[in-house]
């Protein structure tokens, strides 16, 4: 029988002991990210330096002038919309090599250094790929289903609650359709997790059957399953449970920040708003670590393959021919 290791202090331990990939996952985070603002901050000087309104920006902070300043950059396709566009592709290349190499580390126990990192992504890279294009084909029909059924709840709302109540209702058909892509989210990062583990193992198939890498995903499909089923209710509590932890440190940090807008100095609340996003990272992060502890618990079976009977030919049974004396 498998043991039942605790998923949170498991997973917990498991993202300390390869605290480098998500040093490194935050890093690169960071740098995209103020690689793809330097637009948005052009554009926002071109609107705020030459006006007379920027004086209520700069001397005394203002909410009507700053929800102007975002109407207007969201009026048409600027730098800060297009570099936006850009940032996407090269987010998901670093996903697509980062969050392989580290399900390897937690599950092999090799230090996460940059170079493992990158190199073990490499070798997952196009499987995980292969992945997301799958997770969006299921989902995203079911996904949209739920949110047609979402919209038309907030318009009934609408015509019959006004004020908190009405607010209420419409937000627990939003975190309704939340838990249910929580289901597809967890399922998915499960296989992600029994692909990693299924690389390392070295399966005695016949040469003539092996496939190309990528291909053999199918086979983490049925133990993610089998894993997700029998421990439904214990790993999605722990993965919701961690995604509450992680929002509510980016709202507390957000509502320090925001009651500091009157500062005369903004590095207190960079700071303030990276230390929110930091800790969210690492609430995913240990989802990840309590995902893998589930999965080393549930391992995949290594089938047992019979080696085929070899066929020694044998020489036909020829009767040796009658000497003299027997004739």
């Amino acid at each position: 029988m498998p043991q039942k290791r605790t998923l949170l202090t498991g997973g917990f331990l498991l993202t300390l002991r390869n605290w480098p990939a998500f040093a490194w996952t935050y890093v690169f985070n960071l740098g995209l990210a103020l690689l793809f603002a330097l637009p948005l901050h052009q554009q926002i000087a071109t609107i705020t330096a030459h006006s007379l309104a920027s004086q209520r920006l700069t001397g005394a902070f203002d909410l009507g002038t700053l929800a102007g300043v975002v109407l207007k950059l969201s009026q048409g396709p600027g730098p800060a919309t297009l570099g936006s566009y850009f940032s996407t592709p090269f987010y998901l290349v670093l996903y697509f090599f980062i969050v392989p190499g580290t399900l390897f580390c937690y599950q092999t126990g090799t230090p996460a250094t940059l170079f493992t990192l990158l190199q073990s992504g490499f070798l997952y890279f196009w499987r995980f790929v292969r992945i997301t294009l799958i997770t969006l084909v299921i989902s995203a029909p079911i996904l949209a289903g739920l949110n047609t059924l979402r919209n038309l709840w907030s318009a009934h709302v609408d015509l019959n609650a006004v004020g908190r109540r009405a607010f209420l209702l419409d937000l627990s058909g939003l975190v309704l359709m939340g838990l249910v892509a929580t289901i597809f989210r967890v399922y998915f990062d499960l296989v992600q997790v029994y692909t990693v583990q299924l690389g390392l193992i070295q399966f005695p198939v016949a040469p003539e059957k092996k496939g190309r890498p990528e291909r053999q995903i199918r086979r983490t499909f049925k133990p993610a399953w089998r894993t997700f089923r029998r421990n439904f209710f214990r790993l999605y509590m722990t993965f919701v449970f961690l995604t509450l932890l992680g929002l509510a440190a980016v709202a507390v940090t957000a509502r320090i920040a925001m009651h500091s807008l009157g500062q005369p100095r903004v590095w207190p609340m960079f700071l303030l708003a990276q230390l929110g996003l930091f800790l969210m990272l690492l609430t995913r992060f240990w989802q990840r670590g309590a995902e893998t502890c589930l999965a080393l618990d549930n391992q995949i079976p290594v089938p047992a393959v019979v080696p085929s009977a070899t066929i020694v030919p044998q020489e036909p049974l020829v009767e040796p021919a009658p000497t003299h004396g027997e004739q």
